[in-house]
């Protein structure tokens, strides 16, 4: 494991004895990202570089456009998300890819939550990253289903791997409650196009094993031919 801090967030990288292997980027929202390496290698993965990306300005940096609060005590998302990409690919991912001993066979992106609607976002903006994993992804972020089957990908990915909690869509709030429905829709959409999809749905509500679902949808794209 090594770790560095680039325009103040924290980069932490583990298996860096598996360069030219897959490159896997995770946005995280809390911590180091140990607790889904450590899923992935119960899981048994394989052999891959992860690369978890911290301190970031979650409500800014993930979501693509503004959104008003979810909650009346939640904050606004503001919509920096083009802003950070930019950052992470143009700063973040080179200095990534200047501490392994050799290039990756490919670079993916992964996140939970806002950071897995992030992860499929950067398909549309950046040629970067040619798998997506969005595990529990914020699919109900309003007019990103609108979005998503009307924009071209920057490069068309390989796979992308979706999944939610049973009982996300279970709720009272109007604004989270397309969430199953949304991604559901783009699953069938992105099939449709040709491109490997697979939607995962998992028992519990947003919160529940939110690292063991994010490495399922890790191993997926791995694994997948």
């Amino acid at each position: 494991m090594m770790s560095m801090e680039i325009k103040g967030k924290t980069i932490t990288i583990y298996g860096t004895e598996n360069a030219g292997r897959a490159l896997v980027v995770l946005n995280t929202y809390a911590g180091n990202g140990s607790d889904v390496w450590a899923e992935c290698a119960a899981l048994g993965c394989p052999p891959f570089t992860l690369a978890v990306v911290g301190n970031i300005d979650w409500d800014a940096d993930m979501s693509p456009w503004e959104c008003e609060p979810l909650s009346k005590n939640d904050t606004p998302c503001s919509g920096g998300a083009d802003s950070y990409l930019a950052l992470l690919t143009g700063e973040i991912l080179p200095a990534v890819r200047e501490r392994l001993s050799a290039p990756p066979a490919y670079t993916a992106i992964a996140g939970y939550s806002l950071a897995g609607l992030f992860a499929l976002y950067a398909a549309y903006k950046t040629d970067a990253f040619s798998r997506i994993a969005s595990a529990s992804g914020s699919l109900w972020f309003p007019r990103f289903a609108d979005f998503a089957e009307n924009a071209p990908f920057a490069r068309t990915p390989d796979c992308i791997y979706l999944s939610l909690g049973d009982t996300e869509a279970k709720t009272r709030n109007k604004i989270l409650a397309p969430v199953q429905e949304n991604t559901e829709r783009l699953t069938a959409f992105y099939q449709s196009r040709g491109i490997p999809t697979v939607f995962e749905l998992n028992k519990g509500n947003h919160f529940t094993d939110g690292a063991g679902r994010m490495a399922r949808g890790i191993k997926w794209i791995l694994e997948e031919k």
